[in-house]
C-alpha cells in the first residue's frame, strides 16, 4: 500500500516506522528537515520537507497514486485542508486526519464529501482519556481494550503473590472458577513470549493477557493477583485537553481533584467542570500533594504535554503514599526506562493512537487493532468471508488452520454470542475472529489468510 503520512512527530513517527516494517510505501511530509532526517536514519522511508497542505508538496510526496493520506500534524486545519486538497486534486481514495479541537468535533456534519472530505477522524486525546477511564474503572489492570462492539475485552495484568493462581497450572483456572469462560492468549515472563499451555505453572510477575466478557474481569483479575480495592479518589495532574476530558468523564462517580499551573486554565476548568475540584499549583509540588491526601489517594494521573514533569510529580505521588500512578510519556524511548520503576502505567498516546489508525489500514475486514507491548506484539478483530471454496479459514476447524507462531484464536464472536474456540470449532461466514499475535511481523501471514479468492462476489 502506497501511504502519504503528513506530519513526523510523535504518532506520524511512530506510525510511519510500523508500516515501513510491513512492506508499504511510505512517504512523509514534515516541514522540520531535522526530525525527517532522523526519521529516514531508522526506517526506510522517503520523506519530503515542505508545507503539508500544499498540492505542490503532495505531488512531490506522490499523493497522484497514493493509496492513503494520513494527516496527522500538529494543526488541525493543515489536516483538515491538506485532506481537502487530496480528495478534490488527486482523487486520493482514503483519507485520515487527526482532529483534536473539540469545536471541530461538536459539528459531525462538517465531516462529509460534500464539506470537509475526511473518511475517518482520528483524535488522540479521546482515545487515551478512554484508555484511562477503562484502567481506573478497571483495578489491577495494566490494559484493557475492547473487541466485538465491546462484548469482549482483552485484558493485560501482573501476576501477583496472593492470586489463587499463582504456583498453580494454568489448566486448574477453570477449576477454580468454572461459570466463567476465558483464554489466555500470552503470558510474558521476563520479556520472552510464553506460549500458554493447560500444563504451564503461572509465577509472580507474569504479564498475562486473556480475553473474556466484560462481566467476568474482576473474577479473572483476582485469580492472578490479590483483589485490588476499588478506585475512588482520583488526581489529575494538568488540566489541557486529556486533563480536562477525563474529569469531565469520571466527575460523576469518582472523587476528583484537578491540578493545574496556569490561572487562566484554572478558571475554563472551574467552569466546565460540575464536581471536580480544581486546584491551582504545581503537581510537583510535595506540600501541596500532601496537603490534598495524596497518601489516600488511589489513582494519580499526570497527563501534562511535559513527559519529564510527567515522570516526576508521578514517583513523587508513589513515594508519598498513591496506591497507582499513571504517567503519559510521548517520547516512546522513555516509556521502557519509565515502566515498572515508581510509576505503574507508561501510557504513550502516539501507541494508543496507533491502534485507531491500523484498523483503517490493514487489509481485509479489519474491525480493530490494538498495538500491545510498546508495539512488539498487536491484537486484531477481522471478519470472515467466504466460503470453503474461496477462503482458507471459512468452513475449516481451528486445527486446520495454518496459522503463524505465536498466533492464537483467543475469541469468536458470532452474532451476539461469543465463542472460546477448541481445536475442533469451525469458522463461518461473518465470524469476527478476534487474534493474538506475540510477533506483529506476522501480520502479513493473518492478513493474507482471511482474504478471500477473487472469485469471491
Amino acid at each position: 500500500m502506497k501511504i502519504v503520512i503528513l506530519g513526523a512527530g510523535q504518532v506520524g513517527s511512530t506510525v510511519a516506522q510500523a508500516l515501513a516494517s510491513e512492506s508499504n510505501d511510505i512517504t512523509v511530509v514534515d516541514q522540520n528537515a531535522h526530525m525527517l532526517t532522523v526519521l529516514q536514519e531508522h526506517s526506510d522511508i522517503r520523506t519530503i520537507t515542505g508545507q503539508a497542505s500544499h498540492p505542490d508538496v503532495l505531488q512531490q510526496a506522490g499523493i497522484e497514486d497514493a493509496d492513503m493520506i494520513l494527516a496527522v500534524t500538529n494543526s488541525d486545519e493543515i489536516n483538515m485542508i491538506a485532506c481537502q486538497v487530496a480528495h478534490s486534486l488527486f482523487h486520493t481514495p482514503l483519507r485520515l486526519a487527526r482532529v483534536r479541537s473539540r469545536s471541530y468535533l461538536a459539528y459531525p456534519k462538517l465531516f462529509s464529501p460534500d464539506a470537509v472530505p475526511i473518511n475517518f477522524i482520528i483524535s488522540p486525546e479521546q482515545l487515551v482519556t478512554t484508555f484511562i477511564q477503562h484502567l481506573i474503572e478497571s483495578p489491577g489492570v495494566l490494559q484493557i481494550l475492547d473487541f466485538a462492539g465491546g462484548k469482549a475485552q482483552l485484558v493485560a495484568v501482573h501476576a501477583h503473590h496472593g492470586g489463587a493462581l499463582i504456583g498453580q497450572e494454568l489448566r486448574t483456572l477453570s477449576k477454580k472458577l468454572p461459570a466463567v469462560e476465558t483464554r489466555v492468549v500470552a503470558i510474558f515472563r521476563r520479556d520472552r513470549a510464553i506460549i500458554p499451555e493447560g500444563e504451564t505453572l503461572i509465577e509472580a510477575g507474569d504479564e498475562i493477557f486473556f480475553l473474556a466478557a466484560y462481566r467476568d474481569i474482576p473474577p479473572l483479575v483476582a485469580a492472578f493477583r490479590r483483589t485490588d480495592k476499588p478506585n475512588r479518589r482520583i488526581i489529575i495532574a494538568g488540566g489541557g485537553n486529556i486533563g480536562q476530558r477525563l474529569a469531565e468523564m469520571i466527575e460523576r462517580d469518582y472523587h476528583v481533584k484537578i491540578i493545574e499551573l496556569d490561572i487562566g486554565r484554572c478558571r475554563v476548568l472551574a467552569e466546565s467542570l460540575h464536581r471536580a475540584i480544581v486546584l491551582h499549583g504545581d503537581a510537583a509540588d510535595q506540600d501541596l500533594l500532601m496537603q490534598e491526601d495524596i497518601e489516600v489517594t488511589d489513582m494519580f494521573c499526570a497527563v501534562t504535554n511535559d513527559d519529564e514533569a510527567n515522570i516526576l510529580c508521578a514517583m513523587l505521588a508513589k513515594r508519598l503514599g498513591a496506591r497507582k500512578v499513571l504517567s503519559i510519556i510521548n517520547r516512546t524511548s522513555y516509556v521502557d526506562l519509565a515502566q515498572g520503576t515508581a510509576v505503574d502505567i507508561a501510557l504513550s498516546p502516539a501507541l494508543v493512537t496507533i491502534g485507531a489508525l491500523l484498523a483503517h489500514i490493514r487489509r481485509g475486514d479489519v474491525v480493530a487493532v490494538h498495538s500491545l507491548r510498546r508495539g512488539a506484539a498487536e491484537a486484531i478483530e477481522v471478519i470472515a468471508h467466504g466460503d470453503r471454496d474461496t477462503s482458507r479459514v471459512v468452513g475449516r476447524r481451528i486445527d486446520e488452520l495454518p496459522l503463524p507462531e505465536g498466533t492464537m484464536i483467543g475469541v469468536i464472536a458470532r452474532g451476539d454470542t461469543l465463542i472460546f474456540p477448541h481445536r475442533d470449532t469451525v469458522i463461518e461466514p461473518q465470524d469476527h475472529v478476534i487474534l493474538f499475535l506475540a510477533d506483529k511481523q506476522k501480520i502479513i501471514d493473518v492478513e493474507r489468510l482471511f482474504q478471500v479468492s477473487i472469485t469471491f462476489v
